[in-house]
């Protein structure tokens, strides 16, 4: 019997031709494949400016070096997040807050968030965790009441709208999307940066090449920056992926439809959902299950592959931990992904179902 991974893509359709093709014109590093990647995303989600970077971590990075982050500023962060969120905040100095989540959404509490604010308060970035809807326009008129900068984490929320139709990751100061493998769609690495504020933008692009506008010939040195150079090889294969992407946004939703169908009578075992009816699109299957290590080990046994939830980001020992955050120390304790992904086909879906049903008829 053939495993099934807990993340299932493709790169079969045109993307090693494209590099091919890319890599024989000579365009390697950083060039016109890379304007038509981000021209194109900026078309798709209605903004002024794409910048694409290194990854979606360096895309944190480099939106709130731009947006003068300094050292022993605070900035609220979900305490439920891929840890980038984190490492972003402390690698320019600053410390972050950890923000406990809803009780059934693992989204930043805009409550706790309130609680948490200081007079060192300088941003917020709230995390569109799974596609999910993070309480943006709260957010943001939280923000503009106390002067607070907002940058979203949209790494998993691409092709995600808001209840009022608006892309997720379009709204505030910048929106940062991932282009890793288990994404919507991947450049295998990568990232890039949506924001309709120009001037921002135009420090965004300086910053991305050492702070010059020519990197072959500058003619000054006109603010600090780095490498967050994205390859033309690698656009090119987002290219191809972006082609695809309105079709794996339909297929999230199957895939979610069947597993809400298989799982609703299940007890011992709760969906987290993804509001698909008011635009959001979770590329993940998640479940909280208060015996998840017993599910791990049955489904391992029977070749399907899943993955817990990682850690809360106050659990890291080099951060200064705040008292524990009750919903979130929930999610990391009985959070699972099943196995997703746009080339799960149903036969797979309806065989992890099955191994499901006979654990709990046990």
């Amino acid at each position: 019997m053939n495993s099934i991974p807990w993340w299932q893509t493709e790169f079969t359709t045109g993307e090693a031709e494209a590099a091919a093709k890319a890599i024989s014109a000579g365009l390697l590093s950083q060039g016109p494949i890379v304007v038509e990647f981000e021209r194109k995303l900026a078309d798709y989600l209605g903004v002024g400016n794409v910048i694409a970077t290194t990854s979606g971590s360096d895309a944190l990075l480099l939106s709130l070096w731009a947006a003068d982050i300094r050292v022993g500023d605070e900035v609220l962060v979900p305490n439920r997040t891929w840890i980038a969120t984190a490492h972003a905040v402390s690698l320019l100095g600053a410390v972050p807050i950890f923000v406990d989540t809803d009780f059934d959404r693992p989204v930043i509490s805009v409550a706790d968030m309130k609680r948490k604010i200081t007079s060192r308060t300088r941003a917020i970035i709230p995390v569109h965790l799974n596609g999910r809807n993070a309480h943006i326009d709260e957010i943001l008129r939280f923000g503009e009441e106390n002067g607070l900068k907002v940058i979203e984490d949209s790494a998993q929320a691409l092709g995600s709208r808001d209840d009022d139709g608006a892309f997720l990751g379009t709204k505030s100061l910048a929106g940062c999307f991932s282009l890793s493998v288990a994404k919507v769609i991947s450049s295998g690495q990568g990232g890039f940066i949506a924001t309709n504020h120009d001037d921002f933008a135009e420090q965004l692009r300086l910053m991305r090449t050492h702070g010059v506008k020519n990197v072959i010939e500058p003619k000054k040195w006109s603010r600090p920056g780095f490498n967050f150079r994205f390859t033309d090889v690698l656009a090119s294969i987002g290219l191809e992926q972006f082609k695809k992407l309105d079709m794996r946004l339909n297929r999230f939703r199957r895939i979610h439809e069947i597993y809400a169908e298989g799982l609703a009578s299940v007890d011992s075992m709760k969906l987290i959902q993804v509001n698909f009816d008011e635009g959001e699109v979770g590329p993940y299957i998640e479940i909280l299950c208060e015996d998840r290590d017993l599910l791990v080990d049955h489904l391992r046994s029977l070749d399907i592959e899943t993955r817990n939830f990682y850690p809360d980001l106050a659990d890291a020992e080099y951060f200064s931990s705040p008292p524990e955050n009750k919903n979130s120390k929930r999610f990391e304790r009985q959070g699972l992904y099943l196995p997703s992904g746009p080339s799960l086909t149903d036969t797979q879906i309806e065989r992890v179902l099955d191994a499901i049903s006979t654990m709990v008829s046990v």
